[in-house]
């Protein structure tokens, strides 16, 4: 009897241990389905007719990549195009870094930073570090930002050690109890 018991509690042990594993792997396909998606590419916004320039947009925003855009276009309508900030993205610290270019009269590389965080996050507008600047060819805005952690990965983490030490208990219990 005790073997049968020892058996099954052994075979459900390795049972869900082996579905945590298998849903481990489906959330690693989806970060990587995710991160494919987000990837950059080249976006053409272009108009016929018009004079047109390449900028880019690198880091946490929804598309990031090469955009050819009309000339006359600005920070924000770049950020547009982009489909926005990511919710990782840095809101208070977006910088336009604008190379070296003697046929535009920029005698050396700038960096130019935005605060957008009171935009999206506050009631009020209180910054006034927010210039809608017209692009250059060449210019490059970043949206830096980091990954963050919501509750459900850490629920995830601890429901995952819970099982398992669970699983352990009730088999150390049901080997040293004595029918």
């Amino acid at each position: 009897m005790n073997k049968k018991i020892l058996f099954l509690l052994i075979f459900a042990i390795i049972l869900f241990s082996q579905q945590s594993l298998y849903a481990q792997v489906d959330r690693e396909k989806v970060v990587m389905r995710d991160m494919i998606a987000s990837q950059g590419a080249y976006y053409n916004y272009g108009e016929a007719g018009k004079v047109n320039i390449e900028v880019n947009i690198w880091g946490y925003a929804k598309f990031p990549g090469k955009y050819l855009i009309p000339k006359g276009t600005t920070v924000q309508d770049l950020i547009s195009y982009a489909g926005g900030p990511t919710i990782d993205a840095f809101t208070n610290d977006i910088r336009l870094y604008r190379p070296k270019n003697d046929t535009l009269n920029i005698p050396k590389d700038e960096v130019i930073s935005f605060n957008y965080n009171d935009l999206f996050w506050e009631k009020e507008i209180k910054s006034t570090n927010r210039k809608n600047i017209t692009l250059l060819p060449g210019d490059i805005l970043v949206l830096p930002g980091e990954p963050r952690k919501f509750f459900y990965d850490n629920a995830y983490l601890l429901i995952s050690v819970l099982s398992a030490l669970t699983s352990i208990a009730i088999l150390i219990v049901s080997i040293t109890r004595k029918n």
